[in-house]
């Protein structure tokens, strides 16, 4: 990555608790990105004008996508002593540069690992950094930040793919956000291992031809390819090396432009070499030479769904766009939270959206919900980080409908467990799910599995939640929007809920009295109703 000062478009998650201080006149932060093929962290620091320059690279050759992707789905000992020992060396470096604020993420190979959860323990407890497994959707929109920031978008919507060891995502982007985006388990290691057990990855048409019939299955939908895209953009670290290998010219910026015409050329190439061959003619790394040819099918399948003649290669990836959170977060703390809560909205409508919902009644049970919240901070002790999982529960809790109405909590609960929203954890996805299983019928308790599994932290963020969510349910019972806005306050030992409403809400009052109870009890205090029509 060029040294040049970048200019940030987005945010720390870092070490818990951390906050900077902007009127210092430097400040330091650390992005790793755990990825199937290897290791990667860069080190930055900011300038008081809130840019960034780079202190260092690294990219550390461990493998972990090599025991996942296979029948056992699980690290083996050396493997995760091997993570261990390259985390545990990074934390020693930023420790030294005295760094506090960091991001460490880690992909697909982590994600679906059977025994991931105890290697994250393990680095958590050896090394001292605590990593986070991120859905595919998060990657995206990772890529996207650190696209933005070397590429001019301009008002047009743009084509990306971004190949890892384990995955490939594509999306659909603007300079605002990120219009669709899908990810498929087709990343070069586990390419790499599904043809493992049959032949030595070397050289061939036939080996060539077994990988593009393999990566036909990548589709784009038909109501994604009708839109109209300025270009294709292509990141991941085999990219970068497709283009070195081709000597794609580049821009200013750094940005090369790699004609399909050549990236087919180079892979036939590469197809006529042997393992060997590709590190001796050229000099391509150990852990590169094996991966770089199936990665180049997959590039070469997508720059054909995307209609594209030439890829532009912006040289970054999940670091950069850690490094650009980190300091949007750290430096521009209020516009960031905004902006973090509208690419919630949007990521859970379009979800909604996938399957039919009922767009307006899921936006004004939210309105009513983040009211509710605010209003009543002192009550519910809750931040920002619940308010958002509120959120996006609210939008979503009727989902469920697109399989039937009957039992459609659970059914709710169902789609989003299983679906990936940006800017979300896995784990903060299972508490959305759990607040749409809990919008009616039965109330969290002893005995349900789900929530049995949580932490008692975890159990009471839920029945609070699950206790607003039903409050704001209840009051657009009729899905009518009749309740224009409400005031909620503490009023002696209770809560007192005044209603500005269009008509008389004799429905949403009954509802009301019926899906309140959870409310009364989780908080121990009597709502009481008054409505005022405007």
């Amino acid at each position: 990555m060029s040294p040049d000062l970048l200019a940030p478009t987005r945010q720390p998650r870092g070490g818990p608790g951390a906050t900077a201080d902007p009127t210092a006149e430097t400040h330091r932060v650390a992005a790793i990105d755990v990825g199937s093929n290897a290791i990667r962290y860069v080190t930055a620091e900011i300038t008081p004008t809130g840019a960034y320059r780079e202190i260092e690279s690294e990219r550390l050759s461990v493998r972990l996508g090599k025991d996942v992707f296979t029948r056992e789905r699980r690290f083996t000992k050396e493997t995760m002593d091997a993570g261990v020992a390259a985390l545990s060396r990074i934390r020693r470096r930023i420790d030294d540069l005295g760094i506090a604020h960091y991001r460490a993420v880690a992909t697909s190979a982590v994600r679906e690992s059977r025994n991931g959860g105890a290697f994250v323990e393990r680095i958590r407890r050896e090394s001292g950094i605590h990593l986070e497994t991120i859905s595919g959707s998060e990657e995206a929109r990772l890529v996207w930040i650190a696209i933005r920031s070397r590429v001019d978008l301009g008002p047009y919507r743009w084509f990306t793919m971004d190949l890892g060891g384990g995955s490939v995502e594509l999306s659909v982007v603007d300079k605002d956000g990120i219009l669709w985006s899908e990810s498929h388990t087709l990343g070069s290691v586990r390419l790499l291992q599904a043809f493992q057990e049959n032949r030595t990855p070397g050289s061939g048409d036939d080996y060539q031809e077994l990988l593009e019939r393999y990566v036909h299955v990548l589709k784009v939908p038909s109501e994604v390819r009708e839109w109209a895209w300025a270009g294709a953009i292509a990141t991941g670290g085999n990219i970068d090396a497709l283009a070195v290998l081709v000597d794609a010219p580049r821009n200013e910026a750094g940005v090369a432009r790699l004609a399909v015409a050549d990236l087919r050329k180079i892979t036939r190439r590469l197809a006529g070499l042997t393992y060997e061959q590709r590190i001796a003619k050229l000099d391509l790394r150990e852990d590169r030479a094996d991966v770089i040819l199936p990665a180049a099918v997959v590039y070469e399948r997508v720059a054909s769904l995307a209609g594209a003649q030439e890829l532009l290669v912006p040289g970054v990836g999940v670091k950069e766009g850690l490094v650009l959170d980190l300091v949007d977060e750290l430096w521009h703390h209020a516009e960031h939270s905004d902006r973090r809560e509208q690419e919630i909205r949007a990521a859970a409508i379009t979800l909604g959206r996938r399957f039919q919902f009922d767009e307006a009644h899921g936006l004004q049970v939210a309105k009513l919900c983040l009211a509710l919240f605010d209003q009543l901070r002192a009550v519910h002790g809750l931040g920002e980080k619940e308010r958002n999982l509120l959120l996006a529960g609210a939008i979503l809790h009727d989902i469920g409908q697109f399989v039937s109405y009957g039992r459609h909590h659970r059914h709710s609960m169902y789609l989003i467990e299983n679906s990936e929203l940006p800017e979300l954890s896995p784990r903060d996805i299972h508490l959305i799910a759990l607040l749409a299983r809990y919008h009616r019928r039965a109330e969290p308790r002893a005995g349900h599995p789900e929530f049995d599994e949580l932490p008692t932290d975890e159990q009471e963020t839920v029945r609070k939640l699950a206790a607003l969510l039903r409050v704001a349910d209840a009051l657009d019972r009729e899905h009518t929007s009749r309740i224009h806005s409400l005031t909620a306050s503490e009023q002696g030992g209770g809560v007192a809920l005044h209603l500005a409403t269009r008509g008389s809400p004799v429905l949403e009052e009954w509802a009301l009295r019926k899906k309140g109870r959870m409310f009364e009890t989780v908080f121990g205090k009597v709502l009481t109703v008054s409505t005022e029509p405007t």
